[in-house]
């Protein structure tokens, strides 16, 4: 059973749409597939309703930006049904909190010499997504052909703690966020967590109410050390373990389908969510 249960649309911030992302699934024999976007359902649910004729299963998902001892760390929430008010409520409210996360980092950008305007950052958001920091970078690539060749881990790293665009988003607290997925009939991941800095944390949220882990993840250096090293907190201290890509576009370190995903991770998902 090959799955890739951490995939972004257009609909967020990923570079491709739905039917897009559903054709390369498809074309690399991808069997299960979890939608993944941020802070918005809307990919889901389209991927839902067009699945079957690319022979692929969607198990709906959402990823939330939280926030844990003044860190951002990510929770993946995934559901069996996505048809619920408060859910949406609550994204909305977030998308839009985010957006204005978003105009203040380019505006450090702007401060720092990179000139780019609001205008240009929106032309590759959705209209109903929130506009995010990947927005930027895909603004910054559209620039110029040359832009194609910036080192992208680097203007990554524009936007993380210390980096000269970065702004924390302090909006959705870690165990409010692992209560709202709960609360909504989902059920929470600790998101790639090899990229949270302070690793003592890990076991820590862990440790809040029984989550999953994302253990099998894209990084871009010492994967297979990374993996390792959450197979083991795994064992001791989460329900089950998720991977996936995380594609977003041309910037990724790992393509739809290229991150080794266990079967057991898709049957414990598909069984704790009752799915068939």
């Amino acid at each position: 059973m090959k799955a890739d249960l951490h995939i972004h649309t257009k609909e967020s911030d990923g570079c491709l749409s739905v039917e897009e992302v559903l054709s390369v699934a498809s074309q690399c024999g991808l069997q299960i597939l979890a939608i993944t976007d941020h802070e918005t359902t809307s990919a889901a649910e389209k991927a839902q309703k067009s699945a079957y004729s690319f022979g692929v299963q969607i198990i709906p998902g959402v990823e939330l930006s939280t926030v844990y001892q003044g860190e951002e760390v990510h929770l993946l929430g995934y559901y069996k049904d996505i048809q619920n008010d408060l859910l949406q409520e609550k994204l909305l409210k977030i998308r839009r909190e985010k957006t204005a996360i978003t105009n203040l980092m380019l505006q450090k950008l702007n401060q720092n010499g990179i000139d780019l305007e609001w205008e240009e950052v929106i032309k590759s958001a959705s209209q109903d997504g929130a506009v995010c920091k990947t927005h930027i970078m895909y603004a910054l690539y559209n620039r110029s052909p040359k832009n194609g060749r910036l080192d992208w881990n680097e203007v990554a790293s524009w936007f993380r703690p210390g980096g000269l665009a970065y702004v924390p988003y302090l909006g959705n607290p870690y165990s409010e966020a692992v209560d709202f997925i709960f609360n909504t009939g989902g059920f929470p991941v600790l998101a790639h967590p090899g990229l949270i800095r302070n690793k003592a944390l890990v076991n820590d949220m862990l440790s809040y109410k029984p989550i999953g882990l994302e253990v099998y993840y894209g990084y871009w250096d010492r994967r297979d050390e990374k993996v390792a090293c959450f197979e083991e907190i795994l064992k001791k201290s989460a329900v089950l373990s998720t991977g996936g890509s995380d594609y977003h576009g041309f910037f990724s370190p790992a393509g739809i389908g290229q991150v080794f995903v266990p079967g057991k991770c898709v049957t414990d998902l598909k069984e704790y969510l009752q799915i068939d």
